[in-house]
C-alpha cells in the first residue's frame, strides 16, 4: 500500500517537519540567480517596487525567466533527494508507487491523455473566440523555449507531486493513522501555496479553489492507484502544454508559447469545467482502465 511504503522508513514526526523546511530551503536557494539577476536589471530602489504580476517581464526575455522561475524547482528537488536519503533512508521508488518498480506506462498514459484534453480544448476556445488569440509563434524563441520545458518542467511539477502527494501524504498518513486527512490537508495546502501566482492580482483569491480541486483530484488518483504515476503524468502533462502553446500577461508562466491569449479570463468557466467535467470523466476513465474498487476504504480507511 502506497501510504504504508513510509511504515517501512525512519517515519518520526520530526524528521518529516525539518524534511519540509529542507526542501524549502533548498527551492529559496534556487531563487536567489534570478532574484540578482532583477536587481541587476532595475536595481535595489526598482525591485522594492515590483509586484508579483509584472516580475515576470523585468528581464525583458521570457526564456530566461522561465528558466530561473524552473531553476529554484530544481535546486528544491535535490534537497528532496537529499531529504529522502539521508533524513529517511528511504529510496524514491518507495516515496513514487507501491508497485515492485514505478510503471512508466502510467505516466505516459496520464500525460498523454491530459495533454490531449488542453489541446483540444484550446483548438475548440480559438474557434469560439479568436479574437481574444494572438498567434505569435517565432521560431528561435519557440525552441529555446521547447528545450527549457522539456526538461525543467518535469522537475518542476514532480517536485510538487513528491512533496504533496508523497512525502507530505505519507509522512501524515503515518502519524494520523487515516488517509482522509493527509487527503484534504495536502490537497488544501497545494491551492493555498499558489496564493502568490501573479494571476490572484489579476482574478482574485476565487482562484484557490481551481487549484483546491485540483489537489483534491490529484491526491484521489494517487490513493486509489496506490502510486504517483498518474498524478505525476497529469501534472507535467498541463504544465508542459500551457507553458508550450498559450500564454498571458497575468500568468506566471508567461512564455514564447504559439498563442497569447488577451481575453478575460473566466474561472467560473474553468473551475465549472475541471471540477464538473474534466476531472470527473478523467477520475471514471482511469477507473475502469485500472480497475479501481474498494474506494471507501482507500479513500477514507485508517492506516495499520
Amino acid at each position: 500500500m502506497f501510504i504504508q511504503n513510509a511504515l517501512k522508513v525512519k517515519n518520526n514526526i520530526w524528521r518529516y517537519a525539518l524534511g519540509i523546511l529542507i526542501i524549502f530551503i533548498f527551492t529559496q536557494i534556487g531563487t536567489i540567480p534570478f532574484v540578482v539577476a532583477i536587481f541587476q536589471k532595475v536595481g535595489l530602489d526598482g525591485a522594492a517596487k515590483i509586484n508579483p504580476s509584472s516580475m515576470m517581464t523585468v528581464l525583458e526575455n521570457s526564456n530566461l525567466t522561465f528558466f530561473y522561475l524552473l531553476l529554484s524547482f530544481f535546486i528544491g528537488f535535490n534537497g528532496f533527494l537529499i531529504v529522502i536519503k539521508f533524513l529517511h533512508n528511504q529510496s524514491l521508488k518507495s516515496v513514487t508507487t507501491s508497485r515492485k518498480s514505478t510503471d512508466f506506462k502510467r505516466i505516459f498514459t496520464s500525460f498523454l491523455t491530459i495533454s490531449a484534453i488542453i489541446l483540444l480544448n484550446l483548438l475548440f476556445s480559438i474557434y469560439l473566440n479568436p479574437d481574444e488569440y494572438v498567434f505569435q509563434f517565432n521560431l528561435d524563441d519557440f525552441l529555446i523555449l521547447f528545450i527549457i520545458a522539456i526538461i525543467f518542467i518535469p522537475i518542476q511539477t514532480s517536485l510538487e507531486e513528491y512533496v504533496f502527494r508523497g512525502y507530505i501524504m505519507q509522512g501524515l498518513g503515518v502519524f494520523v493513522k487515516n488517509r482522509w486527512f493527509p487527503l484534504i490537508l495536502t490537497s488544501l495546502s497545494f491551492g493555498l501555496l499558489h496564493l502568490s501566482n501573479p494571476e490572484i492580482d489579476k482574478i482574485g483569491n476565487i482562484i484557490i479553489i481551481h487549484y483546491i480541486v485540483t489537489g483534491l483530484f490529484l491526491g484521489i488518483i494517487t490513493l486509489m492507484d496506490e502510486g504517483l504515476e498518474l498524478a505525476l503524468g497529469f501534472h507535467a502533462g498541463n504544465n508542459l502544454l500551457i507553458a508550450l502553446l498559450v500564454t498571458a500577461d497575468w500568468t506566471v508562466f508567461q512564455t514564447s508559447s504559439i498563442f497569447k491569449y488577451i481575453g478575460e479570463p473566466d474561472v467560473m468557466y474553468q473551475t465549472f469545467f475541471s471540477l464538473a467535467i474534466i476531472y470527473p470523466v478523467l477520475l471514471l476513465y482511469f477507473s475502469k482502465k485500472y480497475q479501481w474498487t474498494n474506494w471507501k476504504e482507500k479513500l477514507f480507511g485508517k492506516i495499520s
